[in-house]
């Protein structure tokens, strides 16, 4: 039996030698509003968020960095963002009852940058 567990090694390690490694960049996930909630939920959430969430939404007040663009799209998505990057090692979620989702692409932009927290 151990020349079969020997085989299933060395034929596991080749195929370890073939995949590429990914990337760290690869895992890297932020937290933003869906696009398709309405602006009252977002609200109701992000209020939550900034809130009893303990997300730091400094940075989403009037002129602050990431005030711009002002909409609430964008002020949920920082929010939820803030909270999910806090809060994912610790059980936390990105769902805000189904207002958020996960993304690979970095959300930020030239005056606000969305933290990422490995």
């Amino acid at each position: 039996m151990s020349i079969f567990l020997a085989i299933r090694v060395i034929l596991l390690l080749q195929l370890m030698s073939v995949i590429p490694p990914k990337s760290a960049g690869e895992f890297e996930q932020w937290c933003i509003a869906d696009e398709q909630t309405p602006d009252d939920e977002l609200k109701a959430a992000t209020d939550w968020a900034c809130g009893s969430g303990g997300a730091d939404c400094s940075k989403i007040q009037m002129k602050q960095p990431c005030y711009f663009p002002n909409t609430m799209r964008n002020h949920a998505s920082y929010a939820f963002n803030d909270y999910f990057q806090k809060f994912k090692h610790k059980s936390g979620s990105c769902n805000f009852r189904g207002t958020a989702m996960i993304t690979e692409l970095d959300p930020s932009n030239e005056n606000c940058r969305y933290e990422f927290i490995p």
